[in-house]
């Protein structure tokens, strides 16, 4: 009988996980999954995201901190600024042009599916 080769559960430590800093003011720790991206992200007060767009659905769980959103284009009547702290959740859906300043130091869990690149992988390109 074949035995077909299938993922199996794996448990990881944050503590365990390298922290990355694709932009000034941020750290990034991720876990990527086969249909999903999981990252803690830290922004130090002033960090500054460019809106970006990706096709990736985003739930963003703010922990803690306090941020403002930029969703949309400005200058649109699409255009918002939503502030969040710690404890609300942001969901954005695939290919809504968003961005996010940190007001105070802010710890968010970004969840990206399907997995792909973040908005601050492109940031440098602005």
């Amino acid at each position: 009988m074949d035995t077909l080769e299938r993922p199996t559960a794996t448990a990881f430590r944050w503590d365990d996980i390298q922290t990355d800093h694709p932009i000034a003011l941020l750290g990034r720790q991720m876990i990527t999954g086969e249909q999903a991206l999981v990252a803690k992200v830290q922004l130090t007060k002033g960090c500054d995201v460019h809106t970006h767009t990706h096709i990736s659905e985003q739930i963003a769980v703010v922990l803690s901190g306090y941020v403002r959103w930029k969703i949309g284009t400005e200058g649109t009547a699409d255009w918002r600024e939503v502030e969040m702290r710690g404890g609300e959740v942001m969901w954005l859906p695939a290919n809504v042009p968003h961005g996010i300043v940190a007001l105070e130091d802010t710890v968010i869990i970004d969840i990206l599916s399907p997995p792909g690149k973040m908005g601050i992988d492109h940031q440098g390109a602005h």
